[in-house]
């Protein structure tokens, strides 16, 4: 009965115009989709590798330079585009591409996509994870939102009670009929996606895990609408009432609950502002060692203690130059500032994404929308993870300037320069995102959230139509 009821249901979806019109519809969308994503991703991976040889070049053939010139003239970060990317962009339009690295200054990234962008771009771009996450369910709402309201309409229910049918098989038939072309569809994408990305030349390592990672969850998204679709149908009398109490389900899943957990979570944990957030690293910066600064208060107190180390009374003494130690520790100082500030916008993010999770039982859009970012390397994570890796290089390079200039100089020797063939010896920005296993790790209660969504709605569909 499971399979009669199966092949009866396909039957009838096959037969319905406007379900071959939408898989029609989705289909030529997910295909200008994924071109459009491919084509994207192909030109912003051309366009990194493009600048990053370029800086290094301009970086490796200063000339003769001073080392502190060189740290003021500064560098590039520049952040690689990762395969998953060409199914879930993520936050990557509006995080930046590159970061300028220079001294006595941490700067944010720059060059976003969204701002080169007019303000048609707020109502969205047709990527695949807009498809997946959107468009899918509204596909599912119409392949199973009559399921069990017309049965009752056409007065055929009776007839297959009276035939001996159980509820459980009647609803495996429907349900098995109403996730097999959703299945299909999302499988076929990400064959597609996955066999794109094992033959593009690309600047992440891309490993199927992740692919199938990320298919699952999607997967797992499908059921709990299909879950939800069908108690729908199953509780209502009319198909028409069945469509609207479904879409208004979309509505507040999709549209609604993350635009409202977002407000929550900003009003619960408030960023400052870029001028608050500036004043308050400029006032603990004041009250530190500034390096260009050798008369003020700390630059001196740095001086008698480097005097008193080193058992000597005049900086002309010492086996460096002072000026290059007391810019290094101005470094090292602006650094902790740094630090300081942008983990308290850390903390205040950690904060945010604790009242996403707490959140997430109000909408299964919320977790597989921060499970697919994340395991595409799009998310706010990642981008807080290369702003540190590139911060961490930051800091290294003024090192690695600071030191030859003070060891390789006279104390008040500003005209000193360093050879040509000196800034090769820097090495290059490198940063891998984290892996799989990690990913998964740090998103363990989006998974458990997904996991309780999967079993809820599993459980109270057979409960309440064990007896339809």
């Amino acid at each position: 009965m499971i399979a009669k009821t199966f092949l009866k249901e396909t039957k009838e979806l096959l037969r319905e115009g406007r379900v071959r019109i939408a898989v029609i519809i989705v289909l030529m969308l997910l295909g200008v989709a994924v071109w459009i994503s491919t084509r994207h991703y192909q030109n912003v991976n051309a366009q990194y590798a493009m600048a990053k040889t370029a800086e290094r070049v301009i970086w490796d053939n200063q000339g003769e330079k001073n080392p502190h010139s060189a740290a003021h003239y500064g560098t590039y970060a520049f952040k690689p585009k990762y395969p998953l990317a060409l199914l879930d962009q993520g936050v990557d339009k509006f995080a930046g591409t590159s970061i300028f690295l220079e001294a006595h200054n941490r700067n944010e990234a720059q060059f976003s996509a969204a701002a080169d962008q007019t303000a048609l771009a707020r109502f969205g771009d047709l990527t695949p994870d807009f498809i997946l996450l959107f468009i899918l369910p509204l596909l599912i709402i119409l392949l199973g939102y009559n399921s069990f309201t017309k049965e009752r309409e056409m007065g055929t229910l009776t007839l297959l009670q009276s035939q001996g049918i159980s509820s459980w098989k009647l609803l495996l038939g429907k349900w098995t009929a109403v996730f097999l072309p959703i299945f299909l569809i999302t499988t076929a994408l990400f064959l597609i996606a996955g066999l794109l990305l094992g033959n593009l030349k690309d600047f992440g390592v891309f490993n199927w895990s992740s692919l199938v990672m990320m298919y699952l969850v999607y997967i797992g998204y499908y059921i709990i609408f299909i879950n939800i679709v069908l108690l729908i149908s199953s509780k209502t009398k009319k198909s028409g009432i069945s469509l609207v109490i479904s879409l208004c389900v979309w509505i507040i899943a999709c549209l609604a609950a993350p635009k409202a957990a977002s407000n929550i979570a900003e009003n619960k944990h408030p960023y400052p502002s870029r001028q608050e957030f500036a004043a308050n690293i400029l006032k603990d910066k004041k009250q530190g060692l500034d390096g260009h600064n050798p008369w003020s208060k700390e630059a001196k107190l740095l001086e008698q203690k480097v005097l008193q180390e080193y058992g000597v009374d005049s900086l002309h003494q010492l086996p460096f130059n002072f000026d290059g130690y007391r810019m290094q520790k101005s470094e090292e100082h602006e650094a902790e500032v740094y630090l300081k500030h942008y983990n308290y916008l850390k903390d205040q993010y950690t904060q945010q994404a604790k009242v996403y999770r707490g959140l997430a039982a109000i909408s299964p859009y919320l977790p597989t929308r921060f499970l697919s970012m994340a395991i595409a390397n799009t998310d706010y994570a990642t981008h807080w993870d290369f702003a540190d890796a590139a911060e961490d290089y930051r800091v290294a390079t003024q090192k690695f300037l600071n030191d030859n200039f003070a060891m390789n100089s006279q104390y008040g020797d500003w005209a000193y320069q360093a050879d040509a063939s000196f800034w090769k010896e820097l090495p290059a920005f490198e940063y891998d995102p984290p892996e799989l296993k990690e990913t998964l790790k740090s998103n363990g209660s989006n998974l458990m959230v997904m996991g309780v969504w999967l079993l809820g709605s599993f459980g109270l569909l057979l409960f309440t139509t064990k007896n339809i």
